[in-house]
């Protein structure tokens, strides 16, 4: 029987590690990858689903008669990737510092079983294209307990490995977890298009003519889309609960389950508080996305600091201790440009595709416009599939700085050229004819974006000592995390204004300004620190 707590760990130790530590560390990531995957699926599946809300005349409670009733429905829509993103983000933060507190097995198990509200939720409020928005505006921020399941994942995975095989190891588990934002845009297509729930998941719908469908009448069951989560998620909390381990050496203060698990619950509560104040802000309040960030994360951290039982804020006091390192700061930086592109630009994809080239000039419906939910996956695919390669470059050089710089150079071509062809398209009488080249170098983009971020878990280890690192990986994708709901409502506010490609301009500075910060404290040669 599988041990669940386990005192001493010193993986550092070759002999240890041959002997009995290898078999624990790769049996906790074999697990930890499909809960991530799974994770990602939840938290980014509405990107793909408003696509489908759109074609099946979806009100959201909402007036809907006139043009300026549909186009402020369209933008309305476009909140909810954003909310989720938001929310996402904001989850992170928390999780940044859950393992520490409550045990990298324990926070696994927890965190998958949440996920079946925003799953069970979706697939009852899809069933009625009536169902009011603040419902959805509730499920968007549940689903992003899924996205904050990344950083305490990153963290957990971290204890167990050796610091010379991180960049792989927390490659696999970043990319293939990734990877769940493909999934969901490949699985929802198929899921969509049969009853394979039966009765209780509702009937189908049938696509819509004014929205653009192209098989006006087609029956779909789109409230599949949340429902074909809920058996997975189980299987993985069942996987989590039996074959995962707690450290010892990640959590000084095992040994009580339910204080453990009361823990988990408390800090969870107070980042899903925090993002619904964001929500509120951003949605009924018409705040400025600029202020809606700075003011949830300073809920997240205030709550966590100032709510929290005396002995979770003695822990937590221990871990804050990263926020007083330069490097911190820097490293959140630029993993906001890799991470942050890759799972913004994820978000994102699918209704872009369709608001660039759906649409003829003059706003009618482009019948030779590319289908996004035949395209959109590659994009994560390709970026997630990439990032363990990036890690193991990374260890194979010996450098995650140079694997950086070089990809941040990708980063700032690709955008530019993406952006070039938006404007192209966007007057053209036939903007399909410029759709390959937009669609090339957007996957450069994810590419791109994913080898920086591999690297970035070279380079973390060897910055920070091994009590910090762990916390940092969390942080950084945290902030990162915000990408999910700053590229949304950036396309959404220049795609409204008619100039798309003024977002990915605005992208390509904050990059050029990243390949400095990374040059000068990393990969120079007098840097001081050879990461």
């Amino acid at each position: 029987m599988i041990k669940v707590n386990i005192e001493k760990w010193d993986p550092e130790n070759q002999q240890f590690w041959e002997s009995e530590g290898k078999k624990i560390a790769f049996r906790n990531l074999w697990i930890s990858i499909p809960a991530l995957l799974q994770s990602f699926s939840i938290w980014i599946m509405w990107g793909m689903i408003i696509v489908q809300m759109k074609k099946l005349g979806y009100t959201l409670g909402l007036p809907h008669e006139t043009p300026a009733d549909l186009k402020t429905l369209n933008e309305v829509l476009w909140t909810l990737p954003a909310i989720a993103g938001l929310s996402g983000a904001t989850m992170r933060i928390p999780n940044a510092f859950l393992v520490g507190i409550g045990g990298g097995r324990n926070v696994v198990l927890f965190s998958t079983l949440m996920l079946l509200i925003p799953s069970v939720g979706a697939g009852f409020a899809l069933q009625n294209i009536d169902t009011p928005y603040y419902v959805y505006a509730f499920l968007a921020v549940m689903s992003g307990i899924g996205g904050g399941n990344f950083a305490s994942s990153m963290s957990n995975i971290s204890y167990f490995f050796p610091k010379r095989m991180q960049g792989t190891a927390l490659g696999l588990n970043a990319g293939l977890g990734n990877l769940g934002v493909s999934v969901m845009q490949i699985l929802i297509p198929l899921a969509i298009t049969g009853a394979y729930f039966g009765f209780p998941a509702g009937h189908g719908m049938p696509l819509t003519e004014a929205d653009g469908a192209k098989a006006v009448g087609t029956i779909v069951y789109i409230q599949n889309a949340g429902c074909i989560w809920s058996p997975f998620l189980f299987v993985s909390a069942l996987a989590a609960l039996l074959g995962m381990n707690n450290l010892k050496a990640a959590t000084p203060e095992l040994g009580n389950y339910f204080s453990e698990f009361f823990k988990i619950a408390l800090l969870t509560a107070y980042g899903l508080i925090a993002a619904g104040i964001g929500t509120f802000l951003l949605t009924a309040g018409k705040a400025n996305m600029w202020l809606v960030l700075p003011v949830t994360i300073l809920f997240a951290l205030l709550f966590m600091k100032m709510l929290s039982p005396k002995q979770i804020r003695g822990n937590l006091d221990r871990q804050f201790a990263i926020f007083k390192s330069k490097h911190n700061w820097i490293m959140t930086i630029i993993y906001v440009m890799t991470f942050g592109s890759f799972i913004g630009y994820s978000a994102s994809f699918p209704k872009l595709i369709q608001d660039v080239f759906g649409y003829l000039p003059g706003g009618a419906v482009n019948p030779h416009a590319p289908n996004p939910m035949t395209w959109a996956f590659l994009g994560p695919m390709v970026g997630a599939l990439i990032r363990p390669v990036g890690g193991w470059l990374a260890d194979k050089i010996k450098s995650g700085s140079k694997v950086t710089t070089w990809s941040t150079v990708a980063q700032v071509i690709a955008a530019l050229g993406v952006a070039y062809f938006v404007v192209k398209a966007k007057g053209a009488p036939s903007p399909e004819a410029y759709w390959w080249p937009f669609f090339g170098l957007f996957m450069v983009l994810f590419v791109a974006t994913g080898l920086g971020n591999g690297s970035t878990f070279r380079s973390i280890p060897y910055i920070f000592p091994k009590e910090q690192a762990g916390p940092v990986l969390g942080w950084t994708s945290a902030v990162a995390a915000y990408g999910a709901f700053i590229i949304p409502v950036v396309f959404g506010q220049q795609i409204k204004a008619g100039h798309a490609e003024y977002a990915l301009y605005g992208f390509t500075v904050y990059y050029l300004v990243c390949l400095v910060l990374n040059w000068f404290y990393y990969d120079r040669k007098n840097s001081g620190i050879r990461c």
